[in-house]
């Protein structure tokens, strides 16, 4: 499918290797914006449907978006001046190394859906390896540019593999990035957890809000959870 519709906007991704999928949707209607944030940085945007997703939610003015792979960039920037808020939001086509070598910007709410396949294997498809394999952005350099570019308030929201949640947990730590909200995902009642959407603050909190989210009943029966969540987005919700 090359056009997905949400509610307030529409996602173009036939150039894209990663899709529209539910990790990011999770991720952009859990991310934490209490903090009411000016600026925000998409790291690794893709299709772009994060920073449209936070564009929709706030009234961030400054919303920029990062994406190295040439395709995904050119179809980020036409999605975005599709949607309502092309004004507030931009897409820089660089690295994240690139990126971080002479900061601008300090940014209120940094977010990212990385690439999380470790495995020591490549696919035929170099755009999609790209998109999908940790090593094009290591956790290690995501948590670097993380701390960099955070504003004093700010939240870094990411959704990565349960499995690598100590992890990473444990890198942000040693950036002084801690935990603020954690919710762990499954995809049934009855099925192991899956991903683990996290948020930091530059601060430690005494009390860490941890919950799940399970997201069906049955297949395409979803919990009332996970409706909530994203019922302002997705058109059959």
């Amino acid at each position: 499918m090359s056009i997905f519709n949400f509610k307030m906007f529409a996602i173009q991704q036939d150039r894209c290797a990663m899709k529209v999928g539910t990790d990011s949707v999770l991720l952009g209607a859990w991310c934490p914006i209490e903090n009411n944030p000016f600026s925000v940085l998409d790291i690794g945007a893709g299709t772009g449907i994060l920073s449209l997703m936070i564009a929709q939610r706030s009234n961030a003015e400054q919303i920029d978006a990062l994406e190295i792979d040439e395709d995904a960039y050119e179809q980020c920037v036409e999605n975005f001046e599709n949607s309502p808020w092309r004004d507030r939001l931009f897409c820089f086509h660089a690295g994240l190394d690139e990126f971080v070598e002479e900061p601008e910007d300090e940014y209120d709410l940094i977010l990212s859906n990385p690439p999380f396949y470790a495995e020591n294997y490549k696919t035929e498809n170099e755009q999609r390896d790209l998109a999908r394999f940790q090593d094009a952005m290591p956790f290690e350099d995501l948590i670097e540019a993380a701390d960099l570019l955070l504003s004093e308030n700010g939240i870094f929201a990411v959704i990565i593999p349960h499995k690598e949640e100590e992890r990473f947990i444990d890198l942000c730590a040693q950036a002084e990035l801690f935990p603020i909200k954690v919710t762990r995902v499954k995809g049934s009642h009855n099925t192991p957890i899956v991903r683990s959407l996290l948020a930091f603050k530059r601060f430690e909190l005494p009390v860490l809000s941890a919950d799940e989210l399970v997201i069906e009943i049955n297949r395409h029966e979803y919990t009332n959870e996970y409706i909530a969540l994203t019922k302002d987005f997705y058109l059959k919700m």
